[in-house]
């Protein structure tokens, strides 16, 4: 439904602005969706471009057994909490439910199959070129395309003389297909983490996990405590504190299990972070490896002969191999030449910030903090907002004579 700029039914009171030009949100997952309530709750007219049919794509793309490792208090987002029927970790089914009711309670403006291919500065506009060759022209511009954007493989020599089945996790949704099968699930992430026990829970008849490097395991609540609560208050603490604090905080919640093929990791949690790797939240791992229903083994090097090298010189032969391996940002073709864009492909700032370069220009969900990108991106929204309401206005105030 579209809104008129001066109107809001969310409660809020809205000031209009003299400049009506739109401001475009990219992207119709959380991110978007918060951005846009943000803007419109500042008298902003904002207009959420989506290029599928249905907000929140990502999340309905994820895997059936997918719970939030964030409470659902620190995870709903501005003007509206999630409901308590959702419990405390909240389903990726109940998510979906959540973003889609987001957007009807706070009537945003949102066009579905809608992609952006590329945006450009024009003057002091935002030019968006779009499907369908449109060219839309907007005051400011947020990408809110998500974190978890491109599936990213890695380049394995040898991958297409594989003979089993390949994919990336992406495309998992549960385990039904793969009960009485061997099964490689290359990565320890969260997710690769969490599809090994959902496959021994479906009945693989063996479940491998590859790790290249050992990850931090952390209880996701201890005594009730959720793991998200302790990250909140140490997030502002220098990294080499945290990291100390971490060591004996682990050895006491998790058990050693370097002889199983998970050893201690020799840098700190905190500074792994800060490099982008989060720590795995024990939703049955410890478990499953100790029990021995998740083998674990070495890196994936390449594939010869049909088979999987691992780094250690072993060949195996699994089924079906599962690649948790991430994903890419994808923002070079979007903003790439702009400039605004580090050597990883990341925004070189985020939240109520612009590049210098690019005024107007605004990112949010690109960072994967400790504390949880949910309540990340729920704080950041209402400081976009404030900037981009304050920018307008200092831009259609008359020049002075």
């Amino acid at each position: 439904m579209a809104d008129s700029p001066h109107s809001s039914s969310s409660g809020h009171p809205l000031v209009p602005l003299q400049n009506d030009r739109p401001v475009y949100v990219v992207g119709g997952g959380p991110g978007g969706l918060s951005a846009a309530y943000a803007l419109r709750a500042q008298g902003v007219r904002a207009v959420v471009l989506e290029k599928t049919e249905h907000v929140g794509a990502s999340w309905r793309r994820h895997y059936d057994r997918l719970r939030l490792h964030t409470t659902r208090r620190l995870s709903a987002l501005p003007g509206l909490p999630m409901p308590r029927r959702f419990g405390r970790w909240v389903s990726r089914d109940d998510v979906v439910r959540y973003l889609e009711k987001y957007a009807e309670h706070h009537e945003l403006e949102i066009v579905t199959g809608v992609e952006v291919t590329r945006i450009e500065r024009s003057g002091e506009d935002w030019v968006l070129h779009a499907t369908g060759g449109r060219e839309l022209t907007g005051s400011a511009v947020v990408v809110a395309t998500g974190y978890n954007h491109t599936p990213n493989i890695p380049d394995w020599p040898g991958r297409d003389t594989f003979t089993g089945e390949f994919l990336h996790a992406g495309e998992y949704r549960e385990p039904t297909p793969y009960a009485g099968r061997d099964v490689l699930v290359v990565g320890v992430g969260n997710t690769g983490a969490e599809i090994a026990v959902n496959l021994v829970e479906g009945g693989a008849s063996r479940v491998r996990l590859s790790v290249r490097t050992a990850p931090h395991i952390v209880r996701r609540s201890t005594a009730g405590w959720a793991a998200q609560y302790t990250a909140v208050l140490v997030r502002r603490l220098p990294v080499a504190l945290v990291d100390r604090l971490a060591r004996p905080m682990a050895r006491l919640s998790v058990p050693d299990l370097s002889a199983l093929g998970l050893p201690r990791p020799d840098s700190g949690l905190y500074s792994r972070v800060k490099e982008g790797a989060i720590p795995v939240q024990d939703v049955g791992l410890i478990d499953a490896v100790r029990k021995g229903k998740v083998e674990v083994v070495a890196a994936v090097e390449g594939f010869e002969d049909g088979k999987v090298l691992l780094a250690n010189g072993e060949r195996i032969g699994p089924d079906v191999v599962i690649a948790a391996t991430g994903y890419r940002r994808a923002l070079e073709g979007l903003v790439g030449h702009l400039g605004v864009l580090d050597e990883r492909g990341k925004p070189v700032v985020h939240g109520a910030h612009s590049p210098r370069n690019a005024p107007g220009l605004y990112f949010t969900g690109f960072a994967n903090p400790i504390s949880g990108t949910l309540r990340e991106i729920a704080l950041d929204a209402p400081k976009i907002a404030k900037a981009v309401a304050r920018n307008t206005s200092r831009a259609s105030r008359p020049a002075a004579r």
